[in-house]
């Protein structure tokens, strides 16, 4: 009865009171502070000094928003106190960028751009009424998101200061809200003071979320019992079918002793098992502890895993004679756990196929708080093959969590700092003692949550004392909570003390390696693995940012930023390539570059999946990184849309719980060879595979099958390195060049390899002079109507011409702007497979395989350099940055014959160099038919200043 008249109480007194309508609150004992609030830049730090908590503040604002959602704050210049390194500072000064430093049409190429930016203190006010039912009662303020330093007062009174940029912020205002009127006041700053976590941790930069000021999410006022629970934490134990419960509880009163504490859990699942409710009375002779009790799951709960995710709710009830308060925790009965150098989920191996989220928000520029938002998330990353996300340098907010949950996603969650590049951890900083505040929040607020299965302080730290701080951190976290396994950092360093280890040295491309990585370096195959490198650990091994293969921008994408962040370095990007007149050719170029991009990431993924007892992968990325200069990375947008160049379906044949993979020792062949290759199996699935049916086959172009075989699925137990046959068929029938499709399927899980077979005698081409100088034959032969064939020996185009860009098979890897120019600095190839230059050459319209020789042998010779407007047979994709015209291949005609110009070597080693073989025969196959035709003519001094720096 006393329950239904304070519920009666507090509907009156809200109705009426017009400062904090009664439809904004959510629940009879929480009144909801959305709506519109007062506010007031304090750019000069004044306010507390001048006291403006108790003076009346006359801007209106919206929150939950931010001050960007608001339109709040300064124009972007070339004074904006921007948070994050931009590491190439040309903008400010290259004569290209120019126009964009003006008021007006200011646009910067290394990130979003914000509609408005503030970064220092701004004060935020509203008036609420206290109903007379919460008298004597314990009342908080709840911020959910803030970013990220408050202050709140109540009338002139100050009620504290709180720093936490992954957990809530709560303020216990019990004695400061009597019934009746009050003004709350709160000073949010955005700047770093005190607490550094690092400018480039993606908690605060503006490299993705932005460095926002505001309150998001859930703001809110909380009237508690006056014996109420704090926090529950629940400890599931999968071998007892038990879980083991913890509710902290604080009691106003001394009064207070006997309590009625009630356990009651349930599933949505109709098959799961009745659970019986368990209720104990508690004499609490203290005001604050910790009530333990042990709830029987049944003979067989229902486990939470990526397959299953099947969710449990614990109603927890703490009740007097007087009143009562009331939980509802969801929790998955799960244990995710480490068997020598594999994950466990529930006692069974796992494999996890990770990518970043980075708090790339361009919309709101900070994190959504909507439960909507984050489905979305984790059904792209699902249908793409995944199975785990990394939060890099960041907690998200609790809707993260709960549809992670409910998707059976293995979070792993990062204490909110990146300290390197401006910051260090383990020197003795305020930043040492954050990060165990800060990870105790994130426990205490979400750790109940089946997802939240990994945590680390944050990303790739530096310092002198860093390692010996993190094992520390460690150690400590190990010992006091055993829901999720920990390790020192992302990246490092790798130490005995993690359950896990974060490297990057098992990838196909590590930063600043350049030409040099596997992909660049070693000719296609699919035999590499990464089991040198972790058999000197004993824990698991998870790759740490593996991909960060590059596509061209897609320009469509600029009209989809309709929130508070512009894509204007899109902009910057069009104009450059429309200012070099080939805006006709955006789509292909995205296109093109993604299928290259596309392959890099196979590639990447599937060398993981090869290597037996590996860990796991986080890519980096799925979706694009839109900051540290514009790292377009993923094979969805931003806003996790697909680019149109490969599906999810298409992915996740090489990223997914089972994927056959084969051992090629190479993907070119000569027709005079064998293909004899191990097929093998990843199979992380959710069961063992018995009697299962497993095929291969080779197609040629039209889908003919020429080859094909059974393979071996009796028994595929839990792993991968299971070997389960091989593929062998003698390529002798194959009499032209051909690209053929490799095609394995195991139980519905397919995956497929393109190899190309050319024959190994080729007919001979006369009528063509091929060289690798113009020297004085060549000229004479064109000047006697004759065709030429000059095939530039790479290194020996000039640096002016292209002779510096730095060109190889792969993407560019994350960007030139942030890499130095690292090495390649181009996308790929772009061509037209009809061409009758490529008749004998097949090929797609984007660099596959049968690219990697010419890549590797080559110039990008910059057509401008030669003359305007030239069309090449084979156009290189340049970097977004330069958008220069580049070519590989082009025809004109010089002197009174006909040439064709390669970037390519076509001559060295030829015997050892079948595609480049058979590229020759195909290019001169055509210059000596009717088709050889050029249109445009070119002085033969033009011609050969290919190889000087004499500008004409």
């Amino acid at each position: 009865m006393l329950f239904f008249k304070r519920y009666f109480l507090i509907i009156l007194f809200q109705l009426l009171c017009s400062t904090v309508p009664f439809a904004q609150s959510s629940s009879p004992n929480e009144i909801s502070l959305a709506g519109t609030w007062y506010f007031r830049l304090d750019k000069n730090d004044v306010g507390e000094q001048e006291q403006w908590f108790d003076k009346n503040l006359n801007d209106e604002i919206k929150l939950p928003g931010s001050l960007t959602t608001n339109n709040i704050g300064d124009d972007i210049s070339l004074t904006t106190p921007w948070t994050g390194d931009i590491i190439d500072s040309s903008f400010f000064t290259k004569p290209e960028y120019a126009k964009y430093r003006q008021p007006g049409n200011f646009k910067v190429p290394f990130w979003l751009q914000p509609s408005k930016y503030y970064k220092g203190a701004a004060w935020y006010q509203k008036e609420v009424t206290i109903p007379q039912a919460w008298n004597k009662q314990n009342i908080s303020l709840f911020l959910e998101r803030c970013h990220w330093k408050t202050t709140v007062w109540v009338d002139n009174n100050k009620a504290g200061s709180q720093m936490s940029l992954g957990a809530p912020h709560e303020y216990d205002l019990s004695s400061l809200l009597t019934p009746g009127r009050h003004r709350i006041t709160i000073c949010i700053d955005n700047r770093v003071h005190e607490v550094n976590p690092g400018p480039n941790s993606h908690s605060i930069s503006d490299h993705t979320q932005t460095n926002w000021n505001g309150i998001v999410g859930k703001v809110v006022l909380i009237e508690k019992p006056l014996l109420h629970i704090e926090n529950v934490r629940l400890f599931p134990d999968i071998d007892k079918k038990q879980v083991v419960v913890l509710v902290d509880y604080k009691k106003t009163g001394d009064n207070l002793q006997k309590a009625i504490i009630s356990l009651q859990a349930t599933s949505g699942n109709k098959h799961a098992a009745s659970l019986q409710p368990i209720t104990a009375e508690k004499d609490l002779k203290e005001n604050t502890g910790t009530i333990n009790l042990t709830y029987p799951m049944g003979d067989k709960p229902l486990l939470w895993d990526e397959f299953n995710p099947q969710l449990y709710n614990m109603h927890v009830s703490l009740r007097t004679a007087k009143e009562s308060d009331d939980r509802n925790i969801a929790f998955g009965m799960r244990r995710f756990s480490t068997d020598k150098t594999q994950f466990l989920i529930n006692g069974r191996p796992t494999f996890l196929r990770g990518t970043l989220e980075c708090a790339v928000t361009p919309l709101t520029g900070y994190p959504s708080t909507e439960n909507s938002y984050w489905k979305n998330i984790f059904k792209v990353a699902k249908s793409y093959g995944l199975n785990h996300l990394r939060f890099h340098s960041w907690c998200p907010p609790e809707a993260a969590f709960n549809e992670a949950d409910s998707a059976g996603f293995y979070l792993q969650i990062e204490c909110s700092s990146w300290a390197n590049q401006g910051a260090t951890i383990g020197s003795g900083l305020p930043l040492d003692t954050f990060i165990y505040n800060e990870s105790e929040r994130i426990v205490n607020n979400f750790g109940n949550h089946p997802s939240f299965c990994m945590m680390t302080y944050g990303n790739e730290p530096a310092g002198k004392n860093h390692k010996a701080y993190l094992v520390k951190f460690v150690d400590y976290w190990k010992q006091k909570d055993n829901r999720r396994l920990y390790t020192t950092g992302a990246g490092w360093p790798v130490t005995d003390s993690s359950d896990y280890n974060s490297t990057p040295d098992p990838r196909i491309q590590a930063w600043g390696e350049g030409l040099k990585s596997i992909i660049n370096r070693q000719p296609p195959s699919t035999t590499y693995d990464w089991n040198n490198i972790i058999s000197k650990w004993q824990h698991p091994t998870v790759s740490h940012e593996i991909g960060q293969w590059c596509v061209y921008p897609d320009f469509k994408e600029i009209e989809k930023y309709t929130g508070v962040l512009q894509a204007k370095n899109f902009e910057i990007f069009r104009d450059f390539l429309k200012e070099h007149g080939m805006q006709r050719l955006e789509d292909s170029f995205l296109l093109a570059s993604g299928k290259l991009q596309a392959l890099c990431y196979k590639a990447d993924i599937e060398a993981a999946l090869r290597t037996k007892g590996f860990g796991g992968f986080q890519l980096l990325g799925l979706n694009d990184f839109p900051g540290q200069g514009t790292a377009l990375v993923g094979v969805v947008n931003a806003m996790w849309g697909d680019k149109g160049y490969i599906t999810a379906k298409e992915y996740s044949q090489f990223c997914n719980s089972v994927v056959p993979l084969v051992r090629f020792s190479k993907l070119i062949y000569n027709n005079d060879e064998i293909v004899s290759a191990p097929v093998e199996i990843a199979n992380y699935g959710s069961k063992e595979i018995q009697n299962g049916k497993a095929t291969w086959q080779i197609k040629d172009a039209k889908g003919n099958v020429l080859f094909q075989g059974n393979l071996n699925a009796a028994h595929i137990p839990f792993g991968n390195g299971i070997n389960i046959g091989e593929i062998k068929a003698s390529l002798s029938s194959i009499k032209n060049a051909e690209k053929l499709l490799v095609e394995v399927a195991v139980e519905g899980y397919k995956n497929s390899w393109e190899i190309y077979v050319y024959p190994n005698q080729l007919p001979e081409v006369n009528n063509v002079y091929v060289t690798q100088t113009l020297d004085d034959k060549a000229i004479q032969v064109l000047n006697n109507g004759g065709n030429v064939l000059f095939n530039l020996k790479q290194g020996t185009l000039a640096k002016n011409k292209g002779g510096d860009i730095a060109i190889g098979f792969s993407s560019i890897f994350w960007n030139t702007a942030w890499t130095h120019g690292q090495a390649p600095q181009t996308l790929g190839i772009l061509c037209n497979p009809e061409h009758e230059a490529l008749k004998y050459f097949p090929t797609d319209y984007y660099s596959g395989y049968e690219w990697w020789d010419a890549m590797s042998h080559s110039n990008a010779i910059l057509l401008d350099s030669v003359a305007k407007n030239i069309q090449p047979i084979v156009r290189v994709i340049d970097d977004w940055f330069t958008a220069r015209p580049l070519g590989l291949l082009f025809e004109c005609k010089a002197g009174k014959g006909k040439l064709m110009v390669s970037g390519i070597d076509l001559t060295s080693n030829i015997n050892e160099r079948p595609e480049a073989k058979q590229l020759l025969y195909s290019l001169k196959k055509y210059m000596t038919s009717a088709g050889f035709n050029p249109s445009q003519q070119i002085d033969l001094r033009t011609i050969q200043s290919l190889t000087t720096d004499e500008k004409l």
